[in-house]
């Protein structure tokens, strides 16, 4: 069960073969499911197909361009397939051509662009170069801005962690982990960890003893030369730490919250379930 809200970007994760292109069909109707339900926009896909399919994009791994349209002929096609009337029509395409960047590219043939411009029109970011990577995340986070429902599957996890506001975990049909990307972050570690670094002379023993009494802080260690601090989960963020040292005297040089990636979770959240 998982629910993908307005303005959601939902990474869906999982190895080859666990379900993701099978759920994703389902919703794009593309596939009739065996058993229970599924709803887009709150429309039933094994009753509401045809009106389901006017409401979202479907883009699967592969080129799918029509290369011999110009690129305003294309979008041309397909704002007559989605029954856009004529007389608004030229604005919608003009505004999907902006929201592209590829209004230079209107007059030009769809098979003359780069792969990054033709997966603008189509598809997601596999094999692009770095900039065209960059572009398409910025695409979607524009569309996720205007309210519109994200589903994104990907196996690159660094890229699904810095668009996705919500992860799905899937292995075997069965959805391990649906919710907020913060959570899942947070099951990883209870709670934060900060890294904080004393400037030449300070005692970092001292500190680690004058934050270990905090009922706030889980535990203060050093490490690499160091003073690293998990934090019990909660609410209380971390700027507490930073005042507490600086007014019992010691002297901070470095204070850096530790980023828990999306690979961690994975790993995390799929221990023993995966092997």
């Amino acid at each position: 069960t998982l629910d993908i809200g307005p303005g959601e970007v939902f990474g869906f994760i999982g190895p080859n073969g666990a379900g993701k292109s099978t759920t994703m069909k389902i919703l794009a109707c593309l596939l009739s499911p065996d058993e229970g339900t599924a709803k887009v926009g709150g429309l039933d896909v094994t009753r509401d197909g045809p009106r389901i399919r006017r409401l979202l994009g479907y883009m699967p791994d592969f080129l799918g361009v029509y290369d011999d349209l110009t690129v305003d002929e294309y979008l041309q096609f397909f704002a007559a397939a989605f029954e856009i009337p004529r007389k608004k029509r030229r604005g919608v395409v003009d505004s999907v051509l902006e929201l592209t960047d590829l209004t230079g590219k209107k007059l030009a043939m769809v098979d003359s662009l780069s792969r990054g411009m033709q997966q603008r029109l189509d598809e997601l970011p596999s094999g692009l170069a770095p900039r065209a990577r960059i572009e398409m995340r910025s695409l979607l986070t524009a569309l996720a801005r205007m309210g519109k429902s994200l589903m994104v599957s990907s196996h690159i996890l660094t890229e699904l962690g810095e668009m996705s506001t919500s992860i799905g975990i899937i292995e075997k049909g069965r959805l391990l982990y649906a919710g907020s990307l913060a959570d899942a972050l947070s099951r990883v570690r209870g709670g934060e960890r900060i890294a904080i670094r004393m400037e030449a002379g300070a005692d970092p023993d001292a500190a680690v003893a004058d934050l270990s009494r905090d009922a706030r802080v889980l535990k203060a260690a050093r490490d690499n030369g160091q003073v690293v601090v998990d934090l019990t989960p909660g609410e209380h963020g971390h700027h507490f730490l930073l005042e507490l040292l600086v007014s019992r005297g010691h002297r901070i040089a470095a204070f850096t919250p530790q980023t828990v990636k999306l690979e961690d979770a994975f790993l995390k959240l799929t221990k023993g379930v995966l092997q």
